[in-house]
């Protein structure tokens, strides 16, 4: 059967990258479009005597590309309905053509015939021109659509659509995020055309700097040296599953839920979990490092059905923050040590949230509040010692120690219940002082005492239950001699 529309691809540019076939094509054509004019070997078509129509005016009429890309479609299909159709596009037809991809998908639908009549791709001319393999590794990737489509910085990739300095600049931005400023980059422009092809090697952050960026230009970002490649796990099917449950037809309950009545779940499996790690019990570790996944995806999923944000947005920002606070993993820096990379990581963090906003902002901002009171006194303790209010070593701090214990001890025999409480929490935060010194978090210090705890008692339990008796019912010495035994047993 004719084809009622033929889609020909005109090469990278120059003449002599269009194959006789092609310009056969164009050349019998009774209707002839070119997607755009604006390429390098249309001025020698006119030459040759072709009669087209172009569809530039689109893109000075729509508002956006997709706009553009559902114009041109339309406008092919119908001139098609009334006759056969060649349509003309830079390069090879089915290498970043979206106009092509409706074509193909209009016409299946209407079944129409739609030959393709193939030619060299930009691409092709870039590889050859910088000498890169594909096969060893390579991404292509829509410079417009980089938040959606970020490229893994351990493979090469070639970014397209760089038509100006302004979508440049926009393209570095997104880059900085990934790639350290001094990463070396290549544009390249009419890549394989004669007398118009262009390159210029440079750092990342110099990348809008070029005035010559237009709509023949491309970007090629060499693998970076040390980066890691992503592992990706299938998260799909959890995800589906939660938007099930919070469908039409999904479960009443979760179908209820919020994040504030979510919030309790939240922090009972992350304390699951922590349990988990303390009884060194990797079989159920594993179960409640799901279950507490799932709370991560259930609050993704809300968010995503009120439109903020989904599931791929929060692994996304993750990652990119990981490696922008990992220089010295992921670029080029340095930090032999855990205290440097502290360092970094406080200096990057304060860079990300904009640096010192006001000269009455505390360095003890942004310590959430609902934090568990252990923990959070260990972080208050941190950010001041970063202005150097800290002890010199642990001793100093084991002084104020025995220090508040008097005092505690004091406001026991004779304070009110207001002092006697205002010097037990300055015990406990003493306590916590001396463990932070040490290395020692004492939130997990704490469970660990608490677990220590509930073995032992659950050990008199088990004992007094063989002799038929109840701990209630039993003398304290009776219960002392089993928890001691319980201690040697531990032992």
């Amino acid at each position: 059967m004719t084809a009622e529309i033929t889609i020909v691809g005109l090469g990278p540019g120059g003449r002599d990258s269009l194959p006789p076939v092609n310009m056969a094509a164009l050349r019998e054509a009774d209707k002839l479009f070119l997607r755009t004019v604006v390429h390098p070997v249309v001025d020698w078509l006119k030459t040759q005597g072709l009669v087209f129509t172009s569809f530039d005016r689109y893109y000075e009429q729509a508002g956006n590309f997709d706009e553009v890309y559902r114009n041109i479609a339309d406008r092919v299909l119908d001139a098609a309905a009334s006759g056969p159709v060649v349509y003309a596009v830079p390069g090879h037809p089915m290498v970043a053509e979206t106009a092509v991809e409706l074509i193909l998908a209009e016409a299946g639908r209407w079944d129409m015939a739609v030959e393709i009549i193939p030619a060299m791709s930009f691409l092709d001319a870039i590889y050859a021109t910088l000498k890169i393999d594909p096969v060893k590794g390579m991404q292509i990737i829509n410079g417009l659509r980089l938040e959606a489509q970020p490229p893994d910085p351990t493979a090469g990739a070639v970014v397209v659509q760089i038509y100006s300095r302004l979508v440049a600049g926009d393209v570095k931005l997104a880059l900085l995020d990934i790639y350290p400023a001094q990463h070396q980059v290549t544009l390249v422009r009419a890549a394989g055309v004669p007398g118009e092809e262009r390159i210029e090697c440079m750092p990342l952050y110099a990348l809008d700097r070029v005035d010559w960026v237009d709509h023949l230009t491309s970007l090629y970002l060499p693998p970076l040296a040390g980066a890691r490649r992503s592992c990706r796990y299938p998260m799909d099917e959890l995800v589906n599953i939660m938007a099930g449950l919070r469908g039409e037809n999904g479960c009443p309950w979760d179908r209820e839920q919020d994040h504030h009545t979510l919030t309790r779940y939240l922090v009972e499996e992350t304390y699951e979990v922590l349990e988990t790690i303390e009884q060194e019990d990797m079989y159920n570790f594993c179960e409640e490092l799901g279950d507490l996944l799932l709370q991560i995806v259930f609050h993704a999923q809300i968010a995503r059905e009120r439109g903020h944000f989904d599931i791929n947005d929060v692994v996304t920002g993750v990652s990119r923050k990981m490696v922008r606070r990992h220089p010295h993993v992921f670029g080029e820096s340095q930090a032999d040590t855990s205290d440097q990379v502290r360092a970094t990581w406080d200096q990057i963090k304060q860079i990300e949230k904009g640096g010192d906003t006001g000269k009455d902002r505390s360095v003890l901002d942004g310590v959430p509040l609902g934090l568990p009171a252990l923990l959070r006194a260990c972080k208050i303790q941190s950010r001041a010692a970063r202005t150097g209010f800290d002890w010199p070593d642990y001793r100093g701090a084991l002084e104020k120690v025995e220090e508040e214990l008097a005092e505690w001890k004091e406001a026991l025999k004779h304070g009110d219940r207001k002092q006697r409480e205002l010097e037990t929490g300055d015990i406990l935060f003493a306590a916590v002082n001396v463990a932070r010194l040490q290395g020692i978090d004492p939130e997990l210090a704490l469970i660990a005492s608490i677990g220590k705890f509930t073995r032992r008692f659950k050990y008199i339990e088990e004992k007094a239950a063989l002799q038929g008796i109840k701990p209630g019912h039993m003398t304290l010495e009776a219960m002392d001699f089993l928890w001691d035994q319980a201690k040697k047993a531990e032992k």
